[in-house]
C-alpha cells in the first residue's frame, strides 16, 4: 500500500481547482490565468498553513504540464536550504533548461516555505527568475508574503489564501469520514478539532485519522490527540520566560518548533496574543521585544536562534525587577 493511500491528507488531496476547499477568489482568478497556459506569470501564493496553498500550485502544475507535469517541476521546501547555494545548485541548474517536449510551455519552479529563504538567496532568486522567463515559471508559496523581498513580489501575480471558516473544514471532514466508514459521534468532535487546528486542513485530516484507529472517533479522543492547544502551549512557555525560567521556556519551544512543526513566525503570533491575555506588567516592552525579532526573521535571520534570543531577553526582565 502507498504513503498515499495510507495518509489521508494525500488520499483526498484535490487534483482539480474545483475540488479546492474554499478559496473562491483565488479560483476565479487562477481559472481566468489557466485559459491562457503560456502566459501564466509567476505566482505568489500567501497565507496560513493548511489552506490549500502547495496544493493549488500542483493542481496548476498538472493544468499547465498536462501528463508530464512531474517530468518538468521541481518541488522544493526553501525551509529545509534556505541559503543562497540551493538556489545556485538546484533551483539554477534545474531553471536554465530550455528544453521541452510538444505541448509543455515552459518548466516549473515550486518553492515551499519561500519566506524562510535568506536575503541573498531571494536576490540570487530573482536574477534567475529574469534570466529564465523565457521557458521557465516559479511559484512561490509563503505564509507571510512580507517575508518576500518586493522585487520578487512585483513580478509575481499576488493569490492570498484564506484560513478555512469552520463549515468548509467540518464539511470535508465529514466527506472524509463517509467515504472511510468512520462513525463519529456529533458535531461537537469537528468543533474541537477545527478550534485545534484553527482551519489548518492539513493538521485537522491528521488529527481525525489518528484518532480514527478503531473507526470511532468521540470528543475524549480528540481531546487525547490534541492535549494542550498549540496556543495553550505558547501562551505557557511565555509563562516560564518571564518567571525567568529560560531554560525550561528554551526546551518546551524547541518541542514546538522541531517535534510539532510549529513555524517560528506563528509562535511569535502566538506568543503576541498570549501577552495580551496575561496582561503581563512589562506588556509595552513585551511587544516590542516580539516585534524586533518578527522583522529578524524577515531579514533572514536564523529562526531557532532567534527564538531563542527572544525568550532569553523575555527571561531577563524577570532578574531586572529583583
Amino acid at each position: 500500500m502507498s504513503v498515499e493511500q495510507l495518509m489521508w491528507v494525500e488520499k483526498y488531496r484535490p487534483k482539480k481547482l474545483d475540488e479546492l476547499v474554499n478559496q473562491e477568489e483565488v479560483k476565479e482568478r487562477l481559472r481566468f490565468l489557466l485559459r491562457k497556459k503560456e502566459e501564466i506569470p509567476h505566482l505568489l501564493f500567501a497565507g496560513p498553513p493548511g489552506s490549500g496553498k502547495t496544493t493549488t500550485a500542483l493542481i496548476v502544475a498538472r493544468e499547465t504540464l498536462g501528463e508530464y507535469w512531474q517530468d518538468y517541476t521541481l518541488s522544493l521546501n526553501a525551509s529545509d536550504e534556505r541559503g543562497i547555494d540551493m538556489i545556485r545548485e538546484r533551483v539554477k541548474t534545474f531553471a536554465r533548461y530550455s528544453d521541452r517536449r510538444e505541448g509543455v510551455p515552459f518548466r516549473l519552479v515550486i518553492l515551499d516555505e519561500a519566506d524562510e529563504m535568506t536575503s541573498d538567496a531571494q536576490t540570487a532568486l530573482r536574477r534567475i527568475m529574469e534570466e529564465t522567463s523565457a521557458y521557465t515559471r516559479f511559484i512561490l508559496i509563503c505564509n507571510y508574503s512580507s517575508g518576500i523581498i518586493e522585487p520578487i513580489q512585483s513580478r509575481c501575480a499576488v493569490f492570498r489564501f484564506k484560513r478555512l471558516d469552520n463549515q468548509s473544514l467540518t464539511s470535508y471532514l465529514k466527506m472524509i469520514a463517509e467515504r472511510e466508514n468512520v462513525v463519529v459521534s456529533g458535531d461537537d468532535v469537528f468543533t474541537a478539532i477545527y478550534e485545534a487546528t484553527q482551519g489548518d486542513l492539513r493538521q485537522a485530516i491528521n488529527m481525525m485519522q489518528a484518532a480514527s484507529a478503531s473507526g470511532e472517533i468521540d470528543l475524549e479522543k480528540i481531546k487525547r490527540i490534541t492535549g494542550a492547544t498549540v496556543k495553550a502551549k505558547v501562551s505557557n512557555i511565555i509563562q516560564l520566560a518571564l518567571s525567568g525560567k529560560f531554560e525550561e521556556a528554551r526546551l518546551k519551544m524547541l518541542e514546538l518548533t522541531r517535534v510539532y512543526g510549529l513555524p517560528e513566525r506563528d509562535f511569535l503570533r502566538y506568543a503576541s496574543e498570549a501577552i495580551s491575555s496575561l496582561k503581563a506588567e512589562d506588556s509595552s516592552q513585551l511587544y516590542k521585544i516580539i516585534a524586533e525579532y518578527d522583522y529578524r526573521l524577515v531579514l533572514g535571520a536564523q529562526p531557532e536562534i532567534q527564538i531563542t534570543a527572544m525568550l532569553a531577553e523575555i527571561s531577563s526582565l524577570s532578574k531586572r525587577k529583583e
